[in-house]
């Protein structure tokens, strides 16, 4: 077990990160492609912590890491991880020459970009209709001619839809990208393939080619509406601070929102919107606390939540020190970080990669 603080604060509240759980995902994911598997750390490890994600992903059987810039790559080399690393977002004009030094393997999506990346191994990216980063279709044929003195390790793409099970798009980008590989080997290349992503290496096997690129089912979120066995890897946690009697009429925190309808007992907790609990979900979530779910009620401050505890007798009083869990895997009940997407009108990638704060203690259980 280790402890890492990601801040400069004592701890209000913490994550805790499973790292069995994590190699349990990997371990689920790589079965499932039965072909190399890379392990997607970009953004922290999606606010898990990119170095401990990457070494218990390797420990897993993943074989490569993917990174979203190069100083995340140059990061994930100075800590001592030593696979191969592909790093595919990067300016025109960007400093290479550490990411080039360290062995990092590099995207490239234009001609410019191939100059600039000279002397590393190089993985050419085709747009097959996500219409973001990657070589357009029309300039593809000059990109691989121009690529034929260059180290070019693989072609690649990204699914738009690959979470929308039977949506067409994945088939047509599948058959352009069918048709690019074979542009680039009329080129004189031999690349490896890899166009999966999470979605696509849990619900398209034939679309594994030579590769996937796990991000988001790697850390037990699922991305497809069906059941698997990943386990959620974060839990979000905090601890009541003090409790106090309200009486029937009161209002609760800023503008009264809530009003007491009985006498009732509320808790405090020391976590709020500056720690990564969104103000949006002002009156309506819950937290797990002493045994069972509970309302959160009155406005999320910017340091604070309310825990509606009624008349706190019988089995499972609430006093100060009790833990209190955000969200969790749901394995007792509580809250998951889906739940509160669900109530945001977003996805689970946005609330666990927004759980790194200065206030907030990243904790690692599993750590080999």
């Amino acid at each position: 077990m280790g402890d890492v603080m990601s801040g400069q604060y004592a701890p209000r509240a913490e994550t805790v990160v499973d790292l069995d759980s994590l190699r349990h995902n990997v371990a689920l994911l790589a079965d499932r492609a039965q072909v190399p598997v890379m392990a997607v750390v970009k953004a922290d490890g999606y606010g898990h912590g990119a170095v401990p994600v990457a070494k218990a992903a390797l420990e897993a059987g993943a074989t490569w890491i993917g990174a979203a810039s190069p100083a995340e790559a140059v990061d994930l080399r100075k800590a001592g991880v030593e696979a191969p690393i592909l790093a595919w977002l990067h300016a025109p004009d960007e400093d290479l020459s550490d990411a080039i030094a360290a062995g990092v393997d590099l995207g490239v999506s234009s001609v410019a970009e191939l100059r600039a990346t000279e002397g590393a191994r190089i993985h050419l990216k085709i747009d097959t209709g996500l219409n973001r980063n990657g070589c357009s279709a029309e300039e593809w044929p000059d990109l691989v001619q121009a690529a034929r003195d260059h180290d070019v390790h693989g072609i690649w793409s990204h699914l738009a839809s690959a979470d929308e099970l039977g949506n067409p798009s994945i088939d047509l980008q599948a058959k352009r990208f069918d048709h690019a590989y074979e542009i680039a080997r009329a080129a004189g290349h031999t690349p490896i393939r890899h166009i999966a992503n999470s979605a696509a290496a849990l619900t398209r096997p034939d679309l594994a080619y030579d590769m996937v690129r796990v991000g988001i089912a790697m850390y037990g979120l699922n991305p497809v509406p069906r059941h698997e066995d990943l386990r959620p890897v974060m839990t979000f946690r905090s601890s009541v601070v003090s409790t106090k009697l309200t009486r029937a009429g009161e209002g609760v925190s800023y503008g009264h929102t809530w009003i007491a309808e009985r006498d009732t007992t509320l808790a405090l907790v020391p976590v709020g919107y500056a720690d990564g609990v969104p103000r949006g979900l002002s009156g309506r979530f819950e937290v797990f606390l002493a045994g069972r779910r509970r309302p959160v009620v009155g406005r999320v401050c910017m340091d604070q939540i309310v825990v509606d505890c009624g008349d706190n007798r019988g089995d499972d009083p609430v006093n100060p020190g009790d833990e209190v869990i955000l969200f969790g895997p749901g394995a007792h009940g509580e809250p998951t970080a889906r739940e509160w997407a669900d109530k945001l009108g977003t996805i689970d990638y946005e609330i666990v990669t927004n759980m790194y704060r200065p206030r907030v203690r990243r904790r690692y259980v599993g750590m080999s």
